[in-house]
């Protein structure tokens, strides 16, 4: 499918800001540095969005929304849940190597910022879902135990995937292509480890 120009510009200007937001920080990026950064007039910015705050928002729903159709299509593909967690934990690490900007911003102006966490509680809440669909499926097909709750599990799964992501942005752990692998090995191991039939 084509896209269109008007969507294309849209997606100029929201790289751009993604790139402005990684390198000044939300707060401190004026909207004159985002459109200088996508090169385009100032004025084409509030053209497509309302404000800042609204490219923020429409960064955080995008990425979402592709992101959960991604988790959704792993957890109906009907493999063995232990490989739909680690597609999973590699489809969200894997985003540090090919989009650190995107990560960046993600973490330190949406999930570590009250207000805009208040906004995306909804979207948020769509991640623990699809998640938990994964633990209730190694839960039918007996690979997981099912004395645990599928969305306390879900939500410790994706605590784990948050928490690796933002200890790279904040430098507290190494990231070279070996530590990403590592790490998706351990939150797999660990995850599937906890949730194992005993």
């Amino acid at each position: 499918m084509a896209v269109s120009a008007q969507e294309a510009k849209r997606r100029q200007i929201m790289e751009a800001a993604v790139r402005a937001f990684a390198r000044k920080g939300y707060h401190a990026c004026r909207v004159g540095e985002i459109a200088e950064e996508a090169g385009v007039a100032y004025g084409l910015v509030y053209h497509y969005f309302g404000s800042k705050e609204e490219v923020l928002e429409e960064i955080f729903r995008d990425t979402w929304t592709q992101m959960l159709a991604r988790i959704r299509e792993v957890a109906a593909s009907g493999e063995p849940a232990v490989e739909q967690v680690r597609k999973v934990t590699a489809l969200l690490l894997r985003t540090w190597r090919r989009d650190p900007d995107l990560v960046r911003v993600l973490v330190r102006e949406v999930t570590r910022s009250p207000e805009q966490l208040k906004r995306q509680i909804a979207e948020i809440g769509h991640a623990y879902e699809a998640l938990g669909e994964i633990v209730v499926n190694g839960q039918r097909s007996g690979e997981f135990r099912d004395d645990l709750d599928p969305k306390v599990a879900a939500i410790v799964f994706y605590g784990a995937l948050e928490e690796v992501l933002t200890g790279w942005v904040m430098g507290q752990l190494p990231d070279g292509d070996d530590d990403i692998a590592r790490a998706e090995h351990d939150v797999t191991t660990l995850v599937c480890a906890g949730l194992a039939r005993v």
